[in-house]
């Protein structure tokens, strides 16, 4: 018997950590093609943050409470859904809604949980993975045997990132502030780490690449990094920017996008369409999955917080210390 209210975290007004603020509402109702999902976690991930902020609306239709990732049990079946049954272990990118004890969303963007991984770590998985897979992969063209640099290697989708690309086989470079977070790029698969606080990456790309550049660079920094990584681009070289963290504005030369045949390109992952995020989901299900379930792709959990305490995790965040991800358990 599901009950009739449940507990979430809601966005009080736009400010600083402090206005998460627990509540209670009605339960969610799972529409046609979608399942309702008692939450065992949710993942914490910077868009939840500029959300927070006032300056990452939720798009039309989608729950106005932060929480993009989840994970839990299958608590009951909308009209039309036939992959899913009551009781099944799912993890599931959501449009919203994830901070809270029910959350329901499309079922065709949700993914079994792999026997031996535990709902917290699996709660980290997928607004990581549907953004790594469409960015590195559908979009930056990733290949085995290419040269891949990413930028925030310590962060959720760096440490994620790192591993699956390594897993594809690629050569892998990564960013990341001070030694011991590049330590922990590395451990996690990349060839060479890069600090970049003592260090140029520029220079450093030019020297272990003997001026060819990389293939594809994955970039959450902007501002000043988008002529440096342009510089760092090999012939025919992608660069893929999923945020702007030192703002979106830049001056370059463009001419080395046209002698060398680059491509800029980016996205963001949750106004695209439903249908857009069902087709990622299958590729993750086809290609990704497998190394989960086999262990070579698992998320780095670097602290969980109870639900209640979703005010502090963004405070975590926030501080930039953490390596990997943060996690909201309920």
């Amino acid at each position: 018997m599901l009950p009739a209210t449940m507990t979430c975290i809601e966005i009080s007004t736009p400010g600083d950590c402090d206005v998460l603020q627990p509540a209670t509402r009605p339960l969610p109702v799972a529409g046609p093609g979608q399942v309702l999902i008692k939450v065992a976690a949710a993942g914490v991930n910077r868009p939840d943050v500029l959300q927070r902020q006032g300056a990452y609306p939720a798009p039309p239709g989608a729950s106005d409470l932060p929480g993009l990732e989840v994970s839990g049990t299958v608590a009951a079946l909308g009209d039309g859904v036939a992959q899913w049954q009551l009781g099944d272990s799912v993890c599931a990118l959501c449009a919203g809604g994830g901070y809270a004890e029910y959350v329901a969303v499309d079922a065709r963007h949700c993914l079994p949980i792999p026997d031996d991984l535990h709902f917290n770590e699996a709660a980290a998985l997928p607004e990581t993975l549907f953004t790594v897979w469409h960015n590195v992969f559908e979009r930056g063209q990733l290949k085995a045997g290419e040269t891949f640099l990413v930028h925030g290697g310590a962060s959720g989708i760096g440490t994620t990132v790192i591993q699956l690309a390594k897993a594809m086989g690629a050569t892998v470079f990564a960013t990341a502030g001070g030694a011991a977070k590049c330590a922990a790029c590395v451990k996690l698969g990349a060839d060479r780490a890069i600090d970049y606080q003592s260090e140029d990456f520029v220079e450093v790309i030019k020297a272990e690449r003997g001026g060819k550049g990389v293939d594809v660079i994955l970039d959450m920094v902007g501002g000043d990094y988008l002529p440096r990584n342009v510089k760092c681009l090999g012939f025919e070289g992608r660069l893929v920017n999923i945020a702007f963290m030192k703002g979106p504005v830049a001056e370059m030369n463009m001419m080395p996008v046209m002698l060398r045949r680059l491509t800029l390109t980016g996205s963001t992952l949750r106004p695209q369409s439903d249908e857009a995020k069902a087709r990622m989901a299958q590729g993750l299900l086809d290609h990704v999955w497998p190394l989960v379930a086999a262990g070579r792709v698992r998320p780095l959990i670097h602290a969980e917080f109870p639900l209640t305490q979703a005010a502090d995790a963004h405070k975590l965040m926030e501080s930039n210390t953490h390596v990997g991800k943060i996690v909201l358990t309920v």
